[in-house]
C-alpha cells in the first residue's frame, strides 16, 4: 500500500511539474540550434521554447486507473498518442483551446483547456466534450475545430467528420470527410446541427463572424442576412481533385447549413506553399484595414506532404475580395517542431485576438501544440508590405534586388 502509494505521489508530482512549468519566449539570446537549422527571432511573430499541449498534459484520470485493488502496478489503461490542431477563444477571461485529443486508438475527440496568460500553466477540463451526433449518422473520428463567436450570439463549432466509405466496404483505408456544425453558450452544452450539406466532400470549413447583409444575384444587388462559409471542396478524402482551394458560400439558415453557389476566393497555384492544398485556418480577425485571415498550403515533396501556414488580407466590405497577398509561408515546422507523428507539418485553426495582441495556436507534426504571440499591428504590417509571390524565379529575384538597392540607398 505503501510503495503504491509513492508511486501515486511521484506521478502526481511529475505531471505538477509539467503544467506548472513556465515557457519562454526564443529571441536572440535563446534561439533554438538544431539538426535542421537555427531558430532566430523573424520580427513577425514570438515562437516559444515549449509546447504548451502534449499527450503528457492530458489529465491522469484519463489515463490511469487509480485505484490500487484494480490497478497494482499503476499502468496506464488508456494512452493519449497526441495533442493537437486546437480552436481557440477568449471564454470568461481566460485562454480557451478545444483541442484535438488522440489516443493511441487512433480516435480523435475534443476537450477543453484554459490559461490565464495564454502562454503556459494550460490545464485541461475534468472530462473530454461529449459532442453528440444529433441526427447525423455516427462519425468513426471528429477533429480539428474551428471556433466562431458569432454575432447571432451563439459561439460555433465547424469540425471535420470523418466516416468510412460505404460505397468501397472492402476498403478499410476509404473514407468520407464532411464539415460537422455545433454551438453552444458555455463550451459544456452542445448543440448538434446538421453536417454541412454540399455536392462534394469538405474539410476545413470556417464560419464567418458577421453576417453578410448584401450579395449579387443574377447581375443585380440582394439585401439580406446570410451566414457564410470559407471552404475547402474536393472530390476525395485526400486529393482536392479539379479546382479547390478555399471557397465561399452563404447559408440563410445554418441549421440546415447548404452549399449553393460555390466560389473559390484563394486557389491553388502551381509551384506554391499552396500547390496541392489550401485551406482556412480560424475565423478571420477584423481589423480597421480589412480582415486578416490565417491560412494552410500545402506542397508535394520528395519526403511527403509539407505543410506551412500562410497569412492574406480581404477587404472590410467585401471578405471574399483580396487585398494583400504576402508571398510564401508565415510560419513553418523548425527544430524539434519537425519531427512527430507526420513530419514537416505546421497547422493551426485557432488564434486569440485580445487588446490588440494575437496568440497564434499551432501544431507541429500533428503531435503537440504551441503558441506564437504577435500584435494586429505587427500582421497587418507584413501582410501589407510584404512583396507577393512572383511566380517565376525572374520575379524572385528582381524582387530581392530592389530590396537590396533600397537597403544600399539607406547606407549612403
Amino acid at each position: 500500500m505503501e510503495q503504491w502509494s509513492n508511486k501515486l505521489a511521484a506521478l502526481r508530482a511529475a505531471h505538477e511539474a509539467l503544467l506548472n512549468r513556465k515557457n519562454e519566449p526564443i529571441g536572440y539570446e535563446n534561439a533554438q540550434h538544431s539538426t535542421f537549422n537555427v531558430q532566430l527571432p523573424n520580427g513577425i511573430y514570438t515562437k516559444y521554447k515549449y509546447p504548451i499541449l502534449t499527450a503528457e498534459h492530458t489529465p491522469l484520470e484519463w489515463r490511469f486507473d487509480l485505484c490500487e485493488q484494480s490497478n497494482p502496478h499503476l499502468m496506464q489503461r488508456i494512452m493519449m498518442n497526441a495533442v493537437l490542431n486546437a480552436g481557440a477563444i477568449l471564454f470568461e477571461g481566460k485562454y480557451t483551446v478545444v483541442a484535438r485529443v488522440e489516443g493511441a486508438d487512433r480516435k480523435s475527440f475534443f476537450a477543453v483547456a484554459q490559461s490565464d496568460n495564454g502562454i503556459d500553466g494550460w490545464r485541461f477540463w475534468d472530462e473530454p466534450v461529449t459532442m453528440p451526433d444529433g441526427n447525423n449518422a455516427p462519425a468513426t473520428n471528429v477533429y480539428d475545430m474551428r471556433l466562431t463567436r458569432h454575432e447571432d450570439g451563439w459561439i460555433y463549432a465547424v469540425f471535420c467528420v470523418e466516416r468510412h466509405d460505404e460505397t468501397k466496404p472492402f476498403d478499410t483505408s476509404a473514407a468520407t470527410a464532411a464539415a460537422g456544425i455545433a454551438r453552444t453558450k458555455d463550451l459544456k452544452n452542445w448543440e448538434r446541427l446538421p453536417d454541412l450539406k454540399s455536392l462534394c466532400q469538405q474539410r476545413n470549413v470556417v464560419l464567418h463572424p458577421e453576417f453578410i447583409r448584401s450579395q449579387m444575384v443574377n447581375g443585380k444587388c440582394v439585401n439580406g442576412k446570410w451566414y457564410a462559409l470559407y471552404t475547402r471542396p474536393q472530390d476525395g478524402f485526400i486529393d482536392t481533385g479539379k479546382g479547390g482551394g478555399i471557397g465561399w458560400t452563404l447559408t440563410d439558415d445554418i441549421t440546415h447549413a447548404e452549399v449553393r453557389n460555390e466560389r473559390i476566393i484563394f486557389g491553388r497555384n502551381y509551384h506554391t506553399v499552396y500547390e496541392v492544398k489550401n485551406g482556412e485556418g480560424p475565423a478571420p480577425i477584423k481589423t480597421a484595414q480589412g480582415w486578416l485571415h490565417l491560412a494552410h498550403g500545402v506542397r508535394n515533396t520528395a519526403s511527403g506532404l509539407r505543410y506551412v501556414l500562410y497569412m492574406y488580407m480581404t477587404a472590410l466590405d467585401d471578405p471574399t475580395r483580396i487585398i494583400a497577398k504576402p508571398g510564401g509561408w508565415f510560419l513553418v515546422p523548425e527544430g524539434s517542431e519537425y519531427i512527430g507523428d507526420v513530419m514537416n507539418v505546421a497547422f493551426a485553426n485557432g488564434w486569440i485576438e485580445n487588446e490588440g495582441k494575437v496568440f497564434i495556436y499551432y501544431a507541429s507534426a500533428d503531435t503537440r501544440l504551441h503558441v506564437a504571440t504577435t500584435t494586429v499591428d505587427q500582421l497587418i504590417d507584413y501582410c501589407l508590405h510584404t512583396p507577393e509571390d512572383g511566380l517565376t524565379t525572374t520575379a524572385s529575384v528582381e524582387t530581392i534586388k530592389a530590396l537590396v538597392a533600397k537597403n544600399r540607398q539607406m547606407t549612403k
